[in-house]
């Protein structure tokens, strides 16, 4: 698996949208990315709008391309998710992409492209909050520490914040590529050429704002296609309002949901890792070989 370059201060930055369009302005983008000691491109995408889009596919896709086949650009992250990524992937020059191996970063929406980047083109990718989330107020430290590990290769300690601990579902250690990110997305991945290959993988998800009878149809996906038992392990990340909202009495928590659907497949299983839609978060290299023990409630890189 290749592993990109980390950046240095003052790099250059790629910055667009492969998504929805962002609501933060081209000075509150560009400040953003100087105050992390970096030198901002904004591409077109970056701050276009067409409807629930950041610009036309052939737009984001030509960004894209541009991106990684220019030199002088070090890294590139996205201004947000929302939806679409997955839409512009045929349009994509993976030839190019992988002649250009560059740290590229985001999560959410950009699970398609996370995905595609380690099955098509071998090169991790960095699941991480995107450049919109590190603009007025910025990042807690926590999130912050993890940004600047994707970006420049600081150390950083795999764990929680003290005092939310990991949930031990399914005991037992593991070790393979870590994969996965949001749940919606790797569940559409289903049956097309970018679909999710768990195999002897360490498996992430995270989702969103869907209720649990909606998550129960997206594991039940990914489950009916044989990705909880392909995968080595399994980390389940955040589910951030993903509560029931009306009588919880008539339906499953999601607990209930991971312990009929997920446990079944006897991987060793921890939920409660703090990263996806919340905050603070921790950002992981998709494509690494990680570790995990679910036993004493650990995770993380091997170490060469």
């Amino acid at each position: 698996m290749i592993r990109p370059k980390s950046l240095q201060p003052g790099d250059r930055l790629a910055v667009l949208g492969g998504s929805s369009p962002t609501s933060v302005s081209v000075e509150e983008l560009t400040a953003a990315v100087r105050k992390m000691g970096l030198e901002p491109v904004l591409y077109p995408s970056a701050t276009a709008k067409h409807g629930y889009l950041s610009g036309s596919d052939a737009m984001r896709a030509a960004d894209i391309n541009a991106a990684f086949a220019d030199d002088s650009i070090q890294g590139i992250v996205t201004t947000r998710g929302g939806y679409g990524f997955h839409r512009i992937l045929p349009l994509l020059d993976w030839k190019t992409i992988k002649k250009h191996p560059k740290l590229f970063g985001g999560y959410s929406d950009v699970t398609a492209m996370l995905t595609a980047l380690n099955q098509i083109c071998n090169m991790e990718a960095c699941h991480m909050p995107m450049v919109g989330a590190w603009s007025g107020d910025g990042l807690d430290d926590y999130s912050l520490s993890f940004v600047k590990a994707m970006l420049f290769g600081e150390p950083v300690e795999y764990c929680n914040p003290e005092g939310q601990p990991l949930t031990t579902l399914v005991p037992g250690k593991a070790k393979g590529r870590l994969c996965g990110g949001n749940l919606s997305l790797l569940a559409a991945s289903m049956g097309t050429p970018y679909e999710i290959d768990t195999k002897g993988k360490i498996l992430f998800i995270e989702e969103v704002g869907e209720p649990p009878y909606k998550v129960d149809g997206l594991l039940t996906n990914l489950r009916n296609g044989g990705k909880f038992d392909d995968c080595a392990g399994i980390l389940l990340g955040g589910f951030t309002d993903c509560r029931e909202k009306t009588d919880p009495a008539t339906g499953l928590t999601l607990e209930e949901v991971f312990r009929e659907l997920i446990v079944p497949a006897g991987k060793p299983t921890m939920s409660g890792v703090v990263c996806g839609h919340c905050s603070p978060s921790m950002a992981l290299p998709m494509g690494r070989l990680f570790k995990m023990d679910a036993d004493k409630g650990t995770f993380g890189p091997v170490k060469k």
